[in-house]
């Protein structure tokens, strides 16, 4: 298969773009994807195979079940644990959608509890601990940015209410907690393979990480239709699955094939956004009082950072990012409305304005800037001058 010329105009400095990682990696990419074309199985099949070896070898799970989205797999790891109507889970009132909405089309309800000011944006144990009620089944940890959640207090937390730790690590590849990999601290995990994620794909696709043997066989089973899917004879020895119904789910072998492409890289582009975090952190330090930079929580074990997001947070947030924008400099606002205020989750008992301060105060501050292992240096100069220039003429 040829190289695919890639032109495109982009803004001087986009939030994302992987043009040059993926002509670098198209040959390998095409061997990959030339094994597809020639067996003609385009989707669940060798390749995709091949990823979940992969994956549960790099992230040491016993089980890696391949889906075709992470929110997907939050939804069939969910149910795969056995969470639905008339259960509750504890979902953080900072993070994306699909960490509450996934409880939902689980048929449980999200039970919603503030993050932590220690910079991890993660759950905090004791606004965990003031939700927890007769209904409540699980803890939904999310690991976003960059860090994980604090695992040692929410996993505790969870032993001594006797519920489940299910964790959305769809941001967290690369990262560990005292050598364990997120995802695999509880029950299960997830991993989203989104485009823009350190380990992207070329569209949608995801994956339960388990080290439990019926979670993963309810897995397998929920994203092939369910208990009628032709392809599960093997699973018929458990008896709890009759009747069970699934959806369509499978991954493309399309999107596996370049994914263990851009996994042979993985670690190096970690090393990467480390080193273009870095930079940014010894580039923008003498903005202090105007922006918060990131942060890395001490813990009480070994913690495997990652650097997926470059979150700041910043006074005049909205005119920052126009700023930026006008200039050709592309940003993203991680998020700008709690999960509980969203519409559909509005209440005028758990979920109204001032129940969440530290995940409302994040929502009104949060920044994040371009960060991605093909940004260049002369790029990331380029966005910390302009951030300098905007606060140089407002003080």
């Amino acid at each position: 298969m040829p190289i695919p010329s890639i032109q495109h105009q982009d803004p001087p400095v986009p939030f994302f773009d992987q043009t040059e990682s993926f002509t670098s990696l198209w040959p390998l990419i095409a061997r990959h994807t030339d094994d597809v074309f020639d067996r003609g199985k385009f989707s669940h099949g060798r390749k995709v195979a091949e990823l979940e070896r992969a994956l549960a070898e790099y992230t040491g799970a016993k089980h890696a079940v391949a889906v075709n989205s992470g929110t997907d797999a939050l939804v069939i790891l969910l149910r795969a644990a056995g969470i639905g109507p008339g259960d509750e889970v504890v979902v953080p009132a900072f993070s994306f959608f699909a960490s509450a909405s996934s409880v939902s089309m689980a048929g449980a309800t999200p039970v919603f509890a503030d993050i932590t000011t220690d910079g991890d944006y993660g759950l905090d144990a004791a606004s965990v601990e003031a939700v927890i009620g007769e209904r409540t089944r699980a803890v939904l940890p999310v690991h976003l940015f960059s860090q994980l959640a604090d695992m040692t207090a929410l996993t505790e937390l969870a032993r001594r209410h006797g519920l489940m730790v299910l964790e959305d690590s769809a941001e967290a590849i690369g990262m560990r907690w005292d050598g364990t990999h997120a995802g695999l601290l509880g029950t299960g995990g997830v991993l989203s393979f989104f485009p823009t994620k350190t380990l992207g794909a070329l569209g949608d696709a995801g994956m339960v990480l388990t080290n439990d043997d019926e979670v993963a066989e309810k897995a397998g089973v929920l994203r092939h239709h369910g208990r009628m899917g032709k392809t599960i004879d093997h699973i018929a020895g458990i008896s709890n699955l009759s009747g069970v119904s699934g959806t369509n789910s499978k991954m493309d072998d399309v999107q596996a094939a370049v994914l263990l492409a851009k996994l042979s890289r993985l670690d190096r582009d970690i090393a990467r956004r480390r080193e273009l975090a870095d930079a940014y952190t010894a580039r923008l330090r003498g903005t202090d009082g105007v922006l918060a930079l990131p942060r890395t929580v001490p813990r009480p074990v070994r913690a495997d950072p990652v650097s997926y997001v470059y979150l700041l947070e910043v006074e005049r947030r909205d005119e920052l990012a126009a700023h930026l924008a006008a200039r050709g400099i592309g940003t993203e606002t991680y998020y700008p409305r709690p999960l509980p205020l969203q519409p559909c989750y509005t209440d005028e008992g758990r979920n109204r304005p001032g129940r969440f301060p530290h995940a409302e105060a994040a929502s009104e501050r949060t920044l994040a800037l371009p960060l991605y292992p093909d940004l260049t240096e002369e790029q990331l100069e380029t966005v910390c001058a302009t951030i300098s220039d905007f606060y140089a003429g407002r003080r």
